[in-house]
């Protein structure tokens, strides 16, 4: 069973891009809560530089400072 989300709705985080994504690290608000895929939990997050919302795992996260 796994924990609750690490993060919440409407938090900062900082998007740390995997190897396919390069260039899109950033600030980003978790718009949405989604399910685990796996053991990991997923969240929407949206950056304001862009029109489209993007899903990423918990361990792509990290606390915005």
């Amino acid at each position: 069973m796994l924990k609750s989300h690490k993060y919440t709705l409407g938090q900062t985080v900082r998007y740390i891009a995997g190897p396919l994504n390069r260039g899109t690290t950033g600030t980003f608000k978790i718009v949405k809560l989604m399910p685990p895929e796996g053991d990991e939990h997923q969240y929407r997050i949206k950056s304001t530089d862009e029109a489209f919302e993007r899903v990423a795992k918990e361990s792509q996260l990290d606390r915005y400072r």
